[in-house]
C-alpha cells in the first residue's frame, strides 16, 4: 500500500497514476481506526529506516584531532547582505585559509551563565586610546578589554558609548 493510500484511504489521483475507477470510501469508525493504525505503522517503518541509516553513518564518523603545526581551513558563516571577500551569494568563499595551529589550549575559563544561558560582558579596563580622523571631525576610540576575553580579543569602541554605559572606568 502506498503511503498516500494509507494516509487518506484512497488511491492517488494524479497524472502519474491516473486511475479513473476510484472506489467511493465510506468513512466510519472502523475505517478511521484502520487508517490511524496504517499511518502509525508507516511512521514506525520510516523511523526504523532512519535509525539504520544513522547507525551505518556513525560507523564511519570519527572525531578530528589537530596537532600544533597542522594547517586548517576556517569555515566562514554566511550572513545575509554581507559581502565576504568581494563575492556575493553562491560565489562567496565557504572556507578561508589555510591557517597554522599555533598552540593547544586545554583549559577553558569558567563563565557564569544566567538562567537564559547567556552571560554579561562587562569591560574590565581600557588598554589604549587613539583619535580617528574623518572628513567631518575626529572620533576618539578606546581599546577595551572585556570580561571573559583575552587581550587579543579587545575591541576598539567609541569613547562616547563607553563613557555613557560604563562611567566607572573613567573615575
Amino acid at each position: 500500500m502506498a503511503p498516500f493510500e494509507a494516509l487518506y484511504g484512497r488511491k492517488c489521483r494524479s497524472p502519474v497514476c491516473g486511475d479513473d475507477s476510484v472506489e467511493a470510501v465510506v468513512l466510519g469508525p472502523q475505517m478511521l481506526q484502520y487508517m490511524v493504525e496504517q499511518v502509525n505503522l508507516i511512521r514506525q517503518k520510516m523511523n526504523g529506516g532512519q535509525d539504520r541509516q544513522k547507525s551505518y553513518a556513525d560507523l564511519h564518523r570519527r572525531d578530528i584531532e589537530f596537532e600544533v603545526g597542522d594547517k586548517v581551513l576556517l569555515k566562514v558563516s554566511p550572513m545575509r547582505g554581507v559581502i565576504i571577500f568581494g563575492k556575493r551569494g553562491e560565489l562567496s568563499q565557504k572556507f578561508i585559509g589555510p591557517y597554522e595551529i599555533l598552540d593547544r589550549v586545554d583549559e577553558v575559563e569558567n563563565i557564569e551563565l544566567n538562567e537564559a544561558f547567556t552571560y554579561a560582558e562587562v569591560p574590565k579596563e581600557i588598554l589604549d586610546r587613539k583619535v580617528h580622523k574623518t572628513r567631518n571631525g575626529e572620533t576618539v576610540l578606546l581599546k577595551v578589554l572585556w570580561s571573559n576575553h583575552n587581550v587579543e580579543e579587545a575591541t576598539w569602541d567609541p569613547e562616547e558609548e563607553i563613557r555613557e554605559r560604563y562611567l566607572h572606568l573613567f573615575e
